[in-house]
């Protein structure tokens, strides 16, 4: 019992601190959401079966081939450029940070130099599954 007592305060604090890194990374994956909203939302969807929009929708991006969503229409040109090609962080860091050198002629331009926010499209775009 008194090993028990020495001990019981360091698992509380254990504890809290667990409680607290779950509620950072629930306060991060939230400012995940709203920069990826902010900057993809005018052109895509995020919801599991959701419509495309002016793109097509990023639910389950990761893992899924390039130019695979079957209820949007790619352009010729994203297609020949992203033929064989599998979403992965890297490939979408890539486009993130330049949509052109990816797939020239795609019909979406985009360029973001700062990779905090990429890393934190990224994030968000991860946690669609």
């Amino acid at each position: 019992m008194k090993h028990f007592l020495l001990r019981a305060p360091a698992l509380l604090l254990l504890a809290v601190g667990m409680g607290q890194m779950g509620i950072a990374q629930a306060d991060e994956l939230e400012l995940a959401q709203k920069l990826a909203t902010s900057h993809c939302a005018v052109c895509h969807t995020f919801d599991k079966g959701g419509p495309p929009g002016q793109g097509p929708n990023l639910f389950g991006l990761l893992g899924r081939k390039a130019a695979s969503e079957s209820n949007f229409t790619y352009s010729d040109g994203y297609k020949k450029a992203m033929a064989g090609k599998v979403w992965d962080e890297q490939m979408l860091d890539a486009w993130l940070t330049d949509t052109q050198a990816v797939a020239l002629g795609s019909a979406m331009v985009y360029a973001q130099d700062d990779p905090g926010k990429r890393h934190k499209i990224i994030t968000y775009i991860k946690s669609l599954h």
